[in-house]
């Protein structure tokens, strides 16, 4: 799915299988493409969101394939110091990642799954990089729904959260049914049929705000994507509804 979101962005690191599922993706629920950029516009948003409040050090888990404005680009177009590490298990987004961040030795990217958060915490790039005995800004962007219930979502945001310091923030967007019609059932079906291993699990804006725990949500609070901060015109979709499709919010470690 890493791939088939590169390709709704309108990235190139994509193969035919994924354009093929991303396309019937678009098919079942029109304005798909538009909930993935806002998405990818929040990110940037939440970056500079944490730069302004002191974090200097961020944890993307579950980066993607590189695109336009990733988090070191952002970050470091405020503060040059600052340090990233980039964490996905998608061997073609690790290699374009290495690929970008040649040179660059304030960021690194860690090959593994976001279910094993002691094998990244320990990881030598997060080592090496950052000192979390410092706040970190701890990004999980449409990455909650790939992890089913019975792999316990609260449990995993958790043993992240207890190695972060308090004055760490956590940003977190989640697909949801609760603003939806019977389109999102029949994306979710593609997906299905597919046979990827990522299936979406939808939680309703009380189960999303239950990952929180330990934070305290900033204002606006858990919000449609569309809804969090916007700062002009290219961080809303057109349709409403598109905007309501990703729940988006940021909370504060205490």
């Amino acid at each position: 799915m890493a791939r088939t979101y590169d390709f709704m962005l309108g990235g190139g690191h994509n193969f035919a299988v994924d354009r093929a599922v991303g396309e019937q993706i678009e098919r079942a629920m029109p304005g798909l493409r538009d909930a993935a950029r806002v998405n990818r516009a929040f990110l940037g948003r939440a970056v500079r969101f944490m730069t302004g409040h002191g974090i200097r050090q961020f944890l993307d888990i579950g980066s993607g394939i590189p695109t336009v404005a990733n988090v070191h680009e952002v970050a470091q177009e405020q503060d040059p110091d600052c340090r990233v590490v980039y964490v996905d298990r998608d061997p073609v987004a690790v290699a374009h990642s290495e690929l970008l961040l040649a040179g660059n030795d304030r960021a690194a990217v860690v090959q593994a799954d976001m279910r094993d958060p002691e094998k990244i915490l320990e990881s030598p790039q997060v080592r090496g990089l950052l000192d979390l005995e410092k706040p970190v800004g701890l990004l999980m962007l449409l990455m909650l729904h790939w992890v089913p219930d019975e792999s316990d979502p609260l449990d995993l945001v958790a043993r992240y959260s207890s190695a972060l310091v308090p004055g760490s923030f956590l940003a977190l967007t989640h697909v949801t049914g609760d603003h939806q019609g019977e389109n999102l059932g029949e994306a979710t079906e593609v997906i299905k049929e597919s046979r990827s291993p990522d299936q979406v699990t939808l939680r309703t804006h009380d189960q999303v705000s239950a990952l929180f725990a330990g934070f305290e949500i900033v204002e606006p609070g858990l919000v449609g994507c569309g809804e969090w901060r916007p700062s002009g015109p290219a961080d809303i979709a057109a349709a409403a509804e598109m905007n309501m499709l990703v729940y988006a919010g940021i909370g504060r470690k205490s």
